[in-house]
């Protein structure tokens, strides 16, 4: 159950994202159901919404390049 909700909100983050052109990261983090993704999930979250051209923006709509949480680990 918890991926299958999980896995419908990014796809409406994406969804939204691409139509508007970009999210806050508020939009994102309130989008995705609590504890549904690890650092790395949400790492690559963020980072597949830019790559699919969708500008991330902070609460004073400004663009921001990596939001506060850890990289994944390099393989």
């Amino acid at each position: 159950m918890k991926a299958s909700s999980s896995h419908r909100a990014r796809k409406e983050l994406f969804q939204r994202g691409i139509q508007q052109g970009w999210l806050s990261v508020q939009e994102v983090e309130r989008a995705m159901p609590a504890g549904s993704l690890t650092d790395a999930e949400r790492w690559l979250l963020y980072y597949s919404l830019r790559a699919s051209g969708v500008e991330i923006r902070d609460e004073h709509g400004d663009g921001v390049q990596e939001p506060d949480f850890p990289r994944p680990p390099a393989s």
